[in-house]
């Protein structure tokens, strides 16, 4: 279904467009891009909320700011939509996180008004603070530098040393800071609430406005005015909050908080505070899913729904019944049957406790369930901390976060042998959230870290057991990493089994070659050994189930076994199983053709999982075709 363009929003291709507009009709274009946007992605599913949150803010960026001379810089970019559709992408917007189609977040490579590549979180200060020290060296004193980002990603442990180094600077650097109260969750921390102080207090806001109308013209004062409304208002927050002004301790001039939603204000306001150098925070206030009322209702449902009926809001539901649970889920039901039994387990989340299902045992056992905010660094650490002392920590981490608390895994919980488990969720690729999500390095980073256990669930059932096997004590650094999506087990709420830690498990025998796999994709291994033997071959399949510590006896049995080899792993084949079976053969003196399946030393974009395995070569299909060009090479593709 093509989605329907306003009239003032077909004449607008770019900012050029954009500025031509009078103020007064911006408004207008504003409720026509949220309609827009609510169109296309009803049924093309991506980041609905926040999006919808950014129209009026994003529309006034562009209408002041000379972009792309001017440097805009979105934090993550969940709410970017409205700058794609404004810098020249409202024709392929249709393809926003499809395969081969425009990605679901900022990207350099994809337009000149994309300033800075984003998906993860806290970054875009420290980005736009670099930008704004390199335009001074340049002498291009008159380029401003925006960076837009959210009250829960101002709260990471990046944005305030980028604002700690900022604030010492002469860069012409503005932050915006987006305040909605909700990340994909609600905040969390005493950020958030200072925030909610400086927006509720209805006395310190009516006073700034009312001193604000009487000295703003300048008047009576002259052009010290503002000045003196500046440093009243800071007694103001002082007084009437009873704390100091957090982002003026940083040095930032301090203004807002003002709605987000009021654009024609905005303009002006953005007008006004382009002539004042240095770096400086403006903070509005907006509403996460406006202008669709299911969308503000339910926030964290419809940060991103998926399929829905516009006219209702009724989200598409799988129609098939018996069907296997996500594996998130199974995480979720899991821990809380193991917290049950074990009074030391505490789960630990960095901001993504639906997303991992976590705010299960969150809201039956909330004293024993920390969010953490988005702090990744601090989660490990924590985490570290509650085990040094005799707990046992379920650290719940996306694969792709977990990769900025790399230090802390190696230094707070590692070299000290302390027994933290890491879920690492999302681990592979993940599919539409695409470059900056995928989990592809997970299995190479973890293999080299020194006292890590690093495993995978084939199916439902390993990942239970190895959440038992992993509370069990005394084992150290356990990683348990699993793919985003369903699993194969509709009856998987099996019983507990402990597993011996370093042992995989041949799940079908054969004589001509061998299939050695590790996690989630050990199905596809299984489905193609089936395929294989209809065509006339016999393949055995091995499941490692650890990559470390590797089951040598098991190797030795394969490499005494086969000549030819296939290795298939949901991640990067640099330094993973694959790497790691050839290590394996080169040191105990074995011979034989190994081919190594996974995600190629390249980066991968958005598109279907089924999409980027086809792409990869190791869904089924590729597995098979493999497997005979070791068989038969005159089948080889070349």
């Amino acid at each position: 279904m093509t989605a329907k363009i306003g009239d003032l929003l077909a004449r607008v291709n770019d900012p050029s467009d954009l500025r031509k507009l009078k103020v007064e009709d911006l408004p207008r274009l504003c409720t026509e891009i949220r309609q827009f946007i609510i169109d296309v992605i009803s049924t093309n599913p991506g980041h609905l909320g926040a999006s919808l949150g950014t129209v009026e803010l994003t529309v006034a960026i562009h209408y002041v700011f000379n972009t792309p001379f001017d440097k805009i810089i979105w934090d993550v970019g969940h709410q970017a939509y409205t700058h794609k559709i404004l810098t020249g992408r409202k024709d392929v917007f249709h393809t926003n996180r499809m395969y081969k189609g425009i990605s679901g977040f900022p990207r350099m490579t994809e337009s000149e008004y994309d300033a800075f590549g984003t998906g993860h979180s806290s970054t875009s200060i420290s980005a736009a603070l670099g930008m704004g020290v390199a335009a001074n060296l340049n002498n291009e004193r008159d380029r401003h530098h925006v960076a837009i980002i959210g009250d829960g990603a101002i709260s990471g442990g990046m944005a305030m040393e980028a604002m700690n180094n900022a604030g010492v600077s002469n860069a012409n650097l503005l932050v915006i800071l987006n305040d909605n109260g909700i990340a994909i969750d609600k905040n969390v921390g005493a950020i958030k609430d200072y925030l909610a102080d400086i927006v509720t207090s209805g006395v310190y806001n009516k006073i700034r406005d009312k001193i604000w109308l009487l000295l703003g013209g300048g008047t009576r004062y002259g052009k010290n005015s503002r000045a003196i409304v500046k440093q009243f208002g800071n007694a103001l927050k002082s007084t009437l909050l009873n704390r100091s002004n957090l982002f003026e301790a940083f040095n930032f001039r301090y203004f807002g908080p003002v709605d987000g939603h009021d654009v024609i204000r905005l303009v002006k306001l953005l007008e006004d505070m382009k002539k004042i150098h240095g770096p400086k925070l403006l903070h509005v206030v907006t509403v996460k899913g406006k202008g669709y009322t299911h969308a503000e209702k339910e926030q964290t449902i419809y940060h991103a729904p998926g399929v829905f009926d516009k006219k209702t809001g009724e989200l598409q539901e799988d129609k098939c019944h018996n069907q296997a649970p996500k594996y998130q889920t199974v995480f979720g039901r899991t821990i809380v049957e193991l917290a049950e039994a074990n009074p030391k387990i505490v789960g630990i989340t960095p901001a993504m406790s639906t997303g991992c299902s976590l705010n299960i045992m969150m809201t039956k056992m909330p004293e024993r369930t920390f969010d953490v905010g988005i702090a990744e660094q601090h989660a490990v650490t924590f985490s570290a901390g509650l085990a040094a002392s005799g707990m046992i920590p379920f650290c719940n981490v996306y694969s792709s976060f977990l990769q900025r608390a790399y230090d802390q895994i190696i230094h707070d919980v590692a070299l000290q042998n302390l027994n933290v488990v890491f879920c690492l969720d999302r681990g592979g690729l993940v599919g539409e959230d695409g470059v900056t999500h995928h989990g592809s390095f997970d299995l190479a980073y973890l293999n080299c870290i020194p006292n890590m256990t690093v495993s995978a669930p084939m199916n439902e059932e390993d990942l239970r057991n190895l959440m038992y096997t992993a509370q069990l004590g005394g084992k150290g650094p356990f990683a348990i990493r699993y793919p985003r999506g369903r699993g194969v087990m509709p009856e998987w709420k099996t019983p507990f089994k402990e597993l011996p830690v370093g042992k995989g498990r041949m799940t079908r025998d054969g004589v001509d070659a061998a299939i050695i796999t590790i996690g989630h994709v050990g199905n596809a291994a299984i489905a193609a050994c089936k395929e294989l033997e209809q065509q006339g071959f016999s393949v055995a399949h091995y499941n490692m189930l650890f990559l470390k510590p590797l089951d040598n006896e098991l190797l030795h049995e394969i490499f005494l076994k086969f000549k030819k080899i296939v290795t298939v792993e949901d991640g990067t084949i640099i330094g993973g199983l694959g790497s790691a079976v050839i290590d394996f053969m080169s040191e105990k003196g074995y011979m034989a053709r190994i081919k190594k399946l996974g995600i190629p030393d390249h980066y991968i974009e958005q598109g279907t999982i089924a999409e980027l395995h086809h792409e990869c070569g190791y869904n089924e299909e590729g597995i098979v075709t493999a497997v005979k060009e070791l068989l038969d090479p005159t089948t080889s593709r070349g």
